[in-house]
């Protein structure tokens, strides 16, 4: 049963203040919330140049350096960064005894689709360059992060390239048409993410006129045949838990290792605050475990 006194630290965390408002705000509040709580001091970190896109190497102690996971943030595609997430990918590099890449691609409104998934292929290619086989390397990303890594599975799977061993993905935004039943029956326990709030992130990252049932956007809907081992971390507190349970379902029709991992009473991308919560350094060790069998 999930410790309702750490989950409730964390909810008090996030309603702290009234729901930012503009993009500017809403960047400083996830940065504010997400980086709540300090870095471990033993984890090394280093700002890389990846072909043009920024990001940053981490490496805990005892971690193999020759096997990456490439990490890609959430913030609905409109906000958040390498510094938001940190402690979360740090502590899943940790766990999976690797290094780390997260990625600060190009965010929405200002860079619109395909800004990120341009990144994030770019980034993917600048590991192979360095001469790091696919086999070495993990992907993952949580909400948003989620939905631009089954994009990048599907393009890079399309232009014929060998396919990371595995990938995590986090409370994954699956579904850009917002075709979930949880969005209605799980607003009122989601402190984060509401309808309305996901119309505006949409609105922002798709072109004028661009359809959200193009699969690239909406991966829900895209053909999963051929991809790689994945594993699915949701909370059941979250609006987009549909996301995650159909997609599992999309990816598991079309043969795909899937396993989905649904922790009660967790809220969206609840391993972000692992540093107080027990279901997040669950969620970590459980991805650990999976990337480290996968990647060995």
């Amino acid at each position: 049963m999930a410790d309702q006194t750490e989950i409730g630290a964390i909810r008090a965390l996030l309603g702290a203040k009234p729901r930012p408002v503009g993009w500017d705000e809403r960047r400083r509040r996830i940065e504010e919330v997400g980086g709540a709580f300090p870095l471990a001091a033993d984890i090394v970190l280093e700002a890389a140049d990846c072909d043009g896109v920024p990001g940053e190497w981490s490496l805990a102690p005892g971690s193999n350096a020759d096997r990456v996971l490439l990490y890609f943030h959430g913030g609905g595609y409109c906000s958040g960064s390498i510094a938001s997430h940190r402690t979360l990918v740090t502590e899943a590099g940790r766990a999976a005894g690797t290094r780390t890449l997260a990625i600060a691609y190009r965010l929405a409104p200002e860079n619109p689709f395909p800004a990120a998934l341009d990144d994030a292929r770019r980034a993917f290619a600048f590991l192979r360059k360095m001469g790091i086989p696919s086999g070495r390397i993990a992907l993952g990303g949580d909400s948003a992060g989620g939905g631009l890594t089954l994009a990048l599975l599907q393009a890079l799977r399309e232009e014929g390239e060998t396919l990371p061993a595995c990938a995590w993905l986090v409370s994954p935004w699956t579904d850009l048409t917002l075709s979930g039943a949880t969005l209605a029956t799980k607003d009122a326990t989601d402190p984060l993410i509401h309808r309305g709030y996901l119309e505006e992130l949409a609105a922002a990252y798709l072109p004028a006129g661009f359809d959200a049932r193009d699969p690239r956007v909406s991966p829900l809907l895209a053909n999963m045949a051929g991809l790689p081992p994945l594993l699915v971390t949701v909370g059941s507190d979250e609006t987009l838990l549909a996301d995650a349970t159909r997609f599992a379902a999309v990816a598991g029709e079309a043969d795909v290792a899937v396993t989905l991992s649904i922790y009660p009473h967790m809220i969206h991308a609840f391993p972000l605050w692992n540093a107080h919560l027990a279901e997040g350094r669950a969620a970590l060790a459980e991805a650990g475990a999976f990337m480290r069998r996968h990647l060995a």
